[in-house]
């Protein structure tokens, strides 16, 4: 991992000119991309000749012999965080120039260059770009990843009828782990299907029930039922498919529970929610499926019994499925994020849970004079010394004595003085202080760390450390990438910094806070 004054990775080529064509910047040649691949895989499909070589064409002045093209860009995907679009022409692969190049050579290039994809690509106008060049001579290959599945609990157990402004219809009561989330009609199911059909067009799709033109009976209902049932528990088996947009849509709560132009009628009353604690209890609440985040964690703390003070510690975190604690934003509303994390089962069930955040030392132990966040604090204090989470090597005999004593007051004491203590370690990921491998960011109270690690997660020993004083700028980038802050020591130029993270909104939420803290601690 480099700490010297020039980046050793730049996203683009700075002095570049560029122009606004129909909404895209056009670049006059190609530009350089990183796609770092993700649990969807890169992202993107690439479509274009079948065979070698070709006429040359005119693209934006410039004459190019013909290229591979990317014809379609998933969604949220790794490709169009890095501002891959539709259209964009592949000029290189990893450094070997494409042009010419048959559709499987450039294909192999892409899934042999391991996690990390170097392109260059030339971007169209919007009006170019938007049209999907077919032929006899052209082929697609997709660079999303189907091979990963997941246990989705989804289930359509039950229908009813409905009616709306006259109009009479059924809908499919549609379950997440036993939870109703909402209810779609038929119609809604099949515009689910062709939108999925345009988004994966390389995806073996599972039949889907066909449509009748009288009405059903009750066993042909019942049929219906069990057809769509099988067909949402087939494609949501499939990862990239069921955390698609078009998926998260057709599962989402919106206020007349509706997708596309369709409404039917909204679910009726409040939901049960579980939110785990710290000492493995669960706190469990009947809310509004458009209960924010601040609401839902006003009624915990109340349940619960904390005060003003011990409570203002404790946040609302959603569990993903490393097992990686993400703050929800205030105004987030914790049932869909539930239903949509599809994460792997908590605590009977929960992915929610109430934890304790970004505070100082001092804080912290204010806090500790409630009984109650005591309590929580302690048992959050143990998973951090069984987890190994902070260095506890030459403590060890104390804390036993500690805990078998139950002193949990000079317990959680003695671990808020140990190193790792509060920080937060974020999912490992690429930065371009390397160029090679990922890093580990880790935030604390006494400094912001990046600690290099494989590009799977396995940690090496080199670690940069930034004191907060240093850090004089962070932000999340424009394009939605990358979380970037600057730092300047002295005797030094000012460096900037990218990380390429999907939590870099988080990520800036923790800088926020952290800087919060020490200048309300008098640091």
């Amino acid at each position: 991992m480099g700490d010297s004054d020039d980046d050793s990775f730049h996203g683009g080529d700075g002095s570049r000119s560029s122009e606004i064509t129909g909404g895209y910047e056009v670049y006059p040649g190609p530009r350089r991309v990183v796609v770092t691949k993700s649990e969807t895989g890169f992202g993107f499909n690439v479509r274009g000749q079948v065979s070698e070589g070709g006429q040359l064409r005119s693209i934006n002045g410039e004459l190019y012999a013909p290229m591979q093209h990317v014809s379609a860009v998933l969604a949220g995907g790794s490709a169009e965080r890095c501002g891959i679009r539709k259209g964009d022409r592949i000029f290189e692969v990893n450094g070997v120039n494409v042009e010419g190049a048959s559709h499987k050579q450039v294909v192999d290039l892409i899934r042999c260059g391991g996690d990390s994809l170097t392109l260059a690509v030339i971007s169209m106008p919007r009006h170019i770009g938007e049209q999907v060049e077919l032929s006899d001579d052209s082929s697609g290959g997709s660079v999303i990843d189907y091979s990963e599945k997941r246990s989705l609990p989804i289930s359509i157990p039950d229908y009813q009828p409905a009616e709306q402004s006259s109009e009479r219809f059924v809908v499919f009561n549609i379950y997440m782990a036993g939870r109703h989330i909402c209810s779609r009609r038929y119609r809604e199911f099949a515009k689910l299907h062709s939108l999925l059909k345009q988004e994966f067009p390389d995806f073996s799709f599972p039949k889907f029930p066909g449509k009748k033109l009288f009405q059903l009976s009750e066993q042909q209902l019942d049929t219906r039922r069990r057809g769509l049932e099988t067909y949402l528990e087939y494609v949501c088996t499939t990862r990239v498919i069921a955390e698609c947009e078009i998926m998260r849509e057709f599962l989402s709560i919106g206020t007349n529970d509706t997708i596309g132009n369709n409404p039917v009628p909204p679910s009726h009353g409040r939901v049960e929610v579980k939110i785990s604690l710290p000492d493995r209890s669960c706190v469990c609440l009947k809310i509004s499926k458009h209960s924010t985040a601040e609401e839902v964690l006003q009624m915990v703390t109340n349940k619960v019994g904390l005060g003003s003070v011990s409570s203002s510690i404790f946040a609302l975190f959603e569990v993903d499925d490393t097992g990686f604690k993400r703050k929800l934003r205030s105004q987030e509303l914790p049932y869909k994020s539930l239903v949509e994390s599809c994460s792997p089962v908590h605590n009977e069930g929960s992915c929610l849970v109430l934890w304790k955040w970004i505070c100082s030392p001092k804080r912290e132990l204010a806090a500790c004079n409630d009984d109650r966040a005591l309590n929580l604090v302690y048992y959050q204090a143990l998973d951090e010394v069984n987890q190994k989470l902070v260095d506890s090597s030459d403590s060890l005999l104390e804390l036993k004595s500690l805990k078998e004593a139950g002193k949990k007051r000079e317990y959680v004491e003695a671990v808020s003085r140990l190193d790792g203590h509060g920080d937060i370690a974020f999912p490992h990921c690429a930065c371009d202080a390397r160029k090679e491998g990922h890093v580990i960011a880790i935030i604390g109270f006494n400094a912001f760390k990046l600690q290099a690690c494989k590009q799977d997660g396995t940690s090496e020993s080199q670690v940069i450390e930034f004191q907060w004083s240093d850090i004089h700028q962070y932000e999340v980038d424009n394009s939605g990438t990358s979380f970037n802050f600057l730092y300047h020591r002295d005797g030094r130029k000012p460096r900037r910094i990218r990380i390429f993270t999907t939590y870099n909104v988080y990520m800036n939420e923790c800088f926020e806070k952290m800087k919060s803290e020490i200048i309300n601690d008098g640091k």
